[in-house]
């Protein structure tokens, strides 16, 4: 017996005050009617309603037993419809990823007012430059800086960033500047691991890739400590511009930063199902057409750029 379904049934008997009218209004025959009662009520072994030829009355167990099916398939309904997500107000928690720097100077305003706009959901915002398994941390939204690797999950692109070369003015001062991507063979290097490899940076020009092999004197897993040390004088860091130009102003000196790199997806589906899923892409309002990341990263060229006050300057032109 499938008890939800005959506790619709009563319902609809006692609404109608007839297995008759309760047949009609569900469109199934008096017979059918009649049995899911008689199930319900040998089911509970009482009672729940008295019969006679002019009128139904409801037992004192079958009132009460009337409206705790009312409360019971109330309650199945609104249930059906939060999971189906017909409620206009939407509620619950949801756990965002991103890399450390951006998500502390771009997606940690946008989560605010996001929270602010949507008083019902709690946000858990795990800033790593480790990237997840988004199906063991539960995961709902991962942001992504660079080409993804092939996999099932569907992404879709929200701006494009570029990689930058760049040192302190003290370490350009005592070491030279180098003019090329090759000259970087002579000098120390600092490497953000989660970005490109120790062993050799990557470069794109008009004629395709190019990897430099370079001496990285420091590797660390997360931009911040990359950024620290190039502040530092330590050496020359390849990098992301807006994790870079953000984390770099305020210091003395100037800052100029020059894209020698590519500009790689903040997001690049991995699958031809995924690609096949791409949602529209995201815009800042301001922008007029650049990217949500902000309008700086769209240039093309790798035309020498001052940015402001800061520490670090070009390694290249």
């Amino acid at each position: 017996m499938d008890r939800l379904d005959a506790m619709s049934v009563l319902l609809a008997v006692v609404k109608t005050g007839s297995f008759s009218a309760a047949s009609r209004t569900l469109g199934v025959p008096v017979a059918s009617v009649s049995r899911k009662v008689s199930e319900l009520e040998e089911h509970l072994r009482t009672g729940i309603l008295i019969r006679s030829s002019r009128r139904m009355t409801l037992t004192d167990a079958g009132r009460s037993y009337v409206e705790a099916c009312k409360r019971i398939l109330e309650s199945v309904e609104e249930a059906e419809r939060a999971a189906a997500g017909e409620y206009s107000e939407p509620k619950g928690f949801l756990t965002v990823t991103a890399p450390v720097s951006f998500g502390r100077i771009h997606l940690l305003p946008v989560a605010l007012e996001f929270l602010a706009a949507y008083p019902d959901i709690d946000l858990r915002l795990v800033l790593s430059d480790r990237h997840m398994d988004l199906l063991e941390d539960n995961v709902a939204l991962a942001i992504r800086i660079g080409n993804l690797a092939d996999s099932s999950l569907i992404a879709t692109r929200i701006g494009l960033t570029r990689i930058v070369v760049c040192a302190s003015p003290g370490y350009l001062a005592s070491r030279g500047k180098p003019e090329k991507p090759e000259d970087l063979r002579e000098h120390d290097c600092i490497t953000f691991d989660n970005l490109t490899s120790p062993e050799a940076w990557r470069f794109v020009d008009a004629d395709g890739d190019t990897l430099v092999p370079v001496r990285s004197r420091l590797t660390v897993n997360t931009a911040e400590a990359a950024i620290e040390a190039a502040v530092a004088g330590f050496g020359v860091l390849q990098d992301c511009r807006p994790a870079t130009e953000r984390r770099a102003r305020g210091r003395a000196g100037s800052v100029r930063a020059d894209p020698m790199g590519g500009e790689p997806d903040l997001s690049r589906p991995g699958t031809a199902a995924a690609e096949a899923a791409r949602l529209p892409e995201l815009r800042e309002p301001a922008a007029q057409g650049e990217t949500v990341v902000a309008p700086s990263l769209c240039l093309s060229g790798y035309s020498l750029r001052t940015l402001g006050a800061s520490s670090l300057s070009p390694c290249m032109s």
